[in-house]
């Protein structure tokens, strides 16, 4: 997702009031001081398999230059943990963290889904085998940093374009398919199906397989400001699936069961996300989250930052989606996504592969949140 200084900023200004305070305003979060014992699995997880997630939080938020004092000093002791070292590690979190349960107007438990990065297949040319376009940032995508005008504003932005010296909305999904921009986005690789682009841009990042072998990394670089709908749900509306059996699989092969249905579905989400071409990353490494770190699988979380700072550790309490078995664990809140609103909302980072895959699109739980917040 794309790196926003400023929602960091205003992100972690929000910690350092709820540092002194965790009774914030009634359309936040609500902070509940709770003991690490009280955090349920907390004796079973592996801490030590977090540090590394961590220490990568620590040098992004290092980088934005919005680092608290008590965050310095809780990264300092983190960067003397050995890696491998389950009771160092476990004990550096204890002494520089202090838990708080989250809630939403009273209620403790929230909705966890999953997310993965696909591999799909891809040409640099179009041609029969893939056509559709995955378009880079068009050239008059504007963003407003509203916060630049009023100070309550802070964190807040608009996308749009200018038309006749004003700011308008820019075009949705079904406009910019019926070729409203022109030429104003440069294809940068070409899909096998716009089924296959509709999921990449659910994902934000995903690894495009050319015909030569080569795997290509590509990774978000601009929204259309339009706000995200679920098309399972429309889905469920019109009759065509059951609510129970919404998953990212079923989805998609509605869609490709359907295919002259299926343009009108996917536009009902009208968000459309932009591409760029990563470069510099392994084949170990994950996408790049908004917090401007390599994502972790298992470790990483997609956030709300209107209720959780970017880059804080995150105690998670769910199932696994694939046998119902308990999921807790130490995540870091490193990612966002147009779909993740609320205090007790997360989306899980599961990797990259079928299994990631299987996992990620499956994902719906119940769950609860605990943030960490550095001890001042």
């Amino acid at each position: 997702m794309r790196i926003d200084r400023g929602l960091i900023r205003s992100a972690w200004a929000a910690l350092a009031l709820l540092t002194g305070c965790v009774s914030p305003q009634p359309d936040q979060a609500t902070l509940t001081p709770v003991d690490f014992q009280d955090l349920p699995g907390w004796q079973t997880d592996r801490v030590a398999e977090a540090l590394p997630a961590l220490l990568l939080s620590c040098k992004h938020v290092r980088k934005a230059n919005d680092a608290t004092p008590a965050w310095q000093r809780a990264c300092a002791a983190a960067r003397d943990v050995p890696l491998d070292d389950e009771t160092a590690a476990r004990s550096l979190v204890e002494q520089q963290f202090q838990p708080y349960a989250i809630s939403n107007r009273g209620r403790a438990d929230g909705l966890l889904t999953g997310y993965y990065e696909p591999q799909l297949d891809g040409a640099r040319i179009a041609d029969e085998e893939a056509r559709t376009p995955l378009l880079a940032r068009p050239s008059d995508l504007v963003e407003v940093d509203l916060g630049s005008f009023a100070s309550d504003l802070a964190g807040r932005h608009i996308v749009g374009r200018v038309q006749d010296g004003a700011v308008v909305p820019y075009w949705d999904r079904a406009q910019i398919d019926a070729g409203a921009m022109g030429g104003r986005a440069t294809p940068i690789l070409y899909l096998a199906s716009p089924v296959d682009l509709f999921f990449l841009q659910i994902q934000g990042s995903g690894r495009v397989r050319l015909r030569d072998g080569t795997v290509l990394r590509v990774g978000y670089a601009a929204r259309n400001g339009r706000p995200y709908v679920a098309i399972g749900k429309v889905l469920v509306e019109r009759g065509q699936l059951k609510l129970g059996d919404v998953t990212m699989q079923a989805i998609r092969a509605w869609l490709e069961q359907h295919p002259d249905e299926a343009a009108g579905v996917m536009a009902a989400n009208p968000s459309y996300v932009f591409f760029r071409q990563l470069t510099g990353l392994s084949a170990e490494d994950g996408p790049i989250g908004a917090l401007g770190a390599p994502l972790t699988p298992g470790r990483s979380i997609a956030i709300d930052p209107a209720h959780v700072p970017l880059g804080l550790p995150i105690w998670v309490d769910t199932t696994d989606p694939l046998d119902g078995s308990p999921l807790r664990r130490l995540m870091l809140a490193q990612d966002t996504g147009g779909a993740i609103k609320g205090a007790v909302r997360g989306d899980i980072f599961f990797g990259w592969g079928s299994e990631a895959e299987s996992r990620a699109g499956a994902m719906k739980q119940s769950g609860r949140l605990y943030l960490l917040l550095p001890r001042p």
